[in-house]
């Protein structure tokens, strides 16, 4: 594996944080999620108190 093969740290004039060049076989575009699939599980594998704990909000300090 060249240099050329990895991802690179740029500095960003003005900015506190660094920024990463792209990875190799990589696309700017975000990945398509699939929620549909993970909100049917999460729906149907509710119990007894999860709608009193969602409603609930914990102490706050």
């Amino acid at each position: 594996m060249s240099s050329s093969d990895r991802q690179r740290v740029e500095k960003v004039r003005g900015s506190r944080r660094a920024r990463l060049t792209a990875a190799p076989g990589t696309t700017a575009e975000p990945a398509v999620a699939d929620d549909d699939a993970e909100s049917d599980v999460v729906a149907s594998a509710s119990g007894p108190n999860d709608e009193r704990m969602r409603r609930e909000v914990p102490p706050h300090y």
